[in-house]
């Protein structure tokens, strides 16, 4: 542990070259101050959390909030799109390491999302280096020589870079602000903006994020909070902050637009996040033996519950003139069989049309290869159009009940599901544990909300023995043969960290309550 200059500010993460290059005592200080000063309203946020899902847990099922209903019924409008962020129909995001960095701002997007959250295993050496991966892309000194001798860097146009620090619910224990590790989103975000904003400005940008995991209006007003200390402290003009939050949670989706109206000022749209809504309507449910959800594959964006909360978000965004972006298509090509790259470029075209179809004014991508089929398909919509936020959907008038009914018609739960779940799980967090926070597996880039979506299903169909479609009951028994024989496949537990992996799924499928997020047990396992 390294006592700092910093009076109450203390590293425990190993101390290099590239720590004392991003842990200035300056940049210390500000987001030691961040924390204090907002740290005690996340803690109460959180709590509020769990005081709502014990609700959940006795059967009660959310809705639109009454004492908002003002603001779903007003016109007001968020603040107008920069330049730079206005024209937003192909984004890419992967995490903050230093060739995907660069492969991704080169890739002929709009934007790229680099990930300090769910595409990054948040190891102390990726979080200090992913800091400075962005300092140097933004400064145009970025560069990535292979062992093979080919070098990566910046071609003259590039994405427009935005950051998601982490979610709320995240700690980085590396740093402790008197004696309690700082909020890992803090940290993200402090940092980027203390060695970045003034020189984003500058360059005729700004400092533009993503926000993950919001779950009521209340988180975002601490959001934006946070925002205007932050600017007033760096004495950076209010506004120049835009922010996206990726509704991504079930409950950010009954108050999407309350969310958006505490951020007017520094908005800049909402994100259709499917995988983790996805990990969130099981979550939310996971007592309730009435919402179970079937195999993760049958759960498509067509489905009545998906439809509903994306129709309403394109609604809300063009209503208020925020961007609505759609959400990530999670099958990726592979350059060594054309198969499964014709298979993937099909299926992404099917479901981006499906986007700007709906009203989408972008869409995200996890590989470069991907944007030219997807550009194809937004330019066909928007044209010369920087995006398409004239198309009102006032057709579009969905209920509290439509987003909250989860039944999926013809939906079952299988054997090949079950494995399948077990087989991702242990393949993402083995990859996690290795510091790879994004994982191509089966032909699909796999994150942590898709990891979710896989061991929440495993443990909601244990807790309520639900049935396979051959009627056998889904038990701890059944499970444990199950990953017994996937992990045989995978090499065994001596291979890697299969056995870590092994071990953090058993305590999250197994445990009797359900652990909210993977990510707080498995971060036990980082040095």
């Amino acid at each position: 542990m390294t006592q700092t200059k910093v009076a109450g500010v203390k590293i425990v993460g190993p101390i290099s070259p590239a720590v004392d290059e991003v842990l200035t005592p300056d940049a210390l200080a500000f987001v030691a101050t961040l924390h204090r000063t907002f740290n005690p309203r996340r803690v109460e946020l959180l709590a509020a959390r769990k005081e709502r899902q014990k609700r959940f847990d006795a059967g009660e099922i959310p809705g639109f909030l009454p004492e908002t209903a003002a603001i779903r019924a007003s016109n007001w409008q968020v603040a107008p799109a920069p330049a730079d962020l206005n024209d937003r129909r192909v984004e890419i995001t992967g995490p903050t390491e230093r060739k995907m960095m660069i492969n991704a701002l080169n890739s002929g997007a709009k934007v790229f999302m680099g990930d300090f959250e769910d595409a990054l295993s948040p190891t102390w050496e990726n979080v200090i280096q992913g800091q400075i991966n962005c300092s140097d892309a933004i400064r145009r000194t970025i560069s990535f020589a292979n062992p093979d001798g080919k070098r990566y860097t910046l071609n003259e146009t590039v994405a427009t870079l935005l950051v998601r620090p982490r979610g709320w619910h995240l700690i980085e224990k590396h740093v402790l602000v008197d004696d309690e590790p700082i909020a890992a989103s803090l940290f993200d975000f402090g940092l980027y903006m203390f060695r970045n904003a003034q020189e984003l400005l500058a360059r005729g940008s700004g400092p533009y994020f993503y926000l993950p995991k919001l779950e009521s209006h209340l988180e975002a007003r601490l959001w934006n909070d946070v925002f205007v200390a932050a600017q007033d402290a760096l004495g950076v003009p209010q506004g120049s902050i835009r922010a996206t939050v990726l509704i991504e949670t079930i409950l950010g989706a009954l108050e999407m637009e309350e969310i958006l109206y505490e951020i007017r000022d520094h908005a800049a749209g909402l994100n259709a996040g499917r995988w983790d809504y996805i990990f969130s309507v099981i979550k939310k449910f996971a007592k309730n033996e009435r919402q179970i959800l079937p195999d993760r594959a049958q759960v498509t964006m067509t489905v009545p519950f998906m439809r509903a909360y994306t129709e309403r978000l394109v609604h809300v965004c063009h209503k208020h003139g925020a961007h609505a972006i759609g959400g990530m298509a999670a099958f990726i090509p592979n350059r060594r069989d054309p198969i499964v790259t014709e298979n993937a470029l099909r299926k992404v075209r099917e479901d981006k049309l499906r986007e700007f179809g709906d009203g989408c004014d972008g869409t995200w991508v996890a590989h470069p290869d991907l944007v030219p089929t997807v550009l194809e398909v937004a330019n066909a919509y928007l044209g010369e159009k920087p995006n398409q936020k004239e198309r009102m959907r006032e057709d579009v008038q969905v209920t509290d009940s439509q987003i909250t009914d989860i039944n999926v018609p013809g939906g079952a739960i299988t054997d090949a599901g079950l494995r399948l779940n077990i087989s991702v799980a242990l393949q993402y967090m083995n990859a996690w544990l290795l510091g790879n926070g994004a994982a191509a597996i089966n032909n699909l880039m796999e994150d942590a909300a898709t990891a979710e979506i896989s061991r929440s299903q495993i443990w909601q169909w244990i807790h309520h023995g639900a049935a396979l479609d051959d009627g056998r009951p889904v038990t701890r028994e059944l499970y444990a043969r199950i990953r017994d024989e996937e992990l045989a496949k995978l090499g065994g537990p001596g291979a890697e960290r299969y056995k870590d992996a092994a071990e953090i799924l058993d305590k999250l499928c197994l445990s009797d309550e359900f652990i909210e997020f993977l990510t707080l047990i498995a971060y036990e396992y980082l040095d």
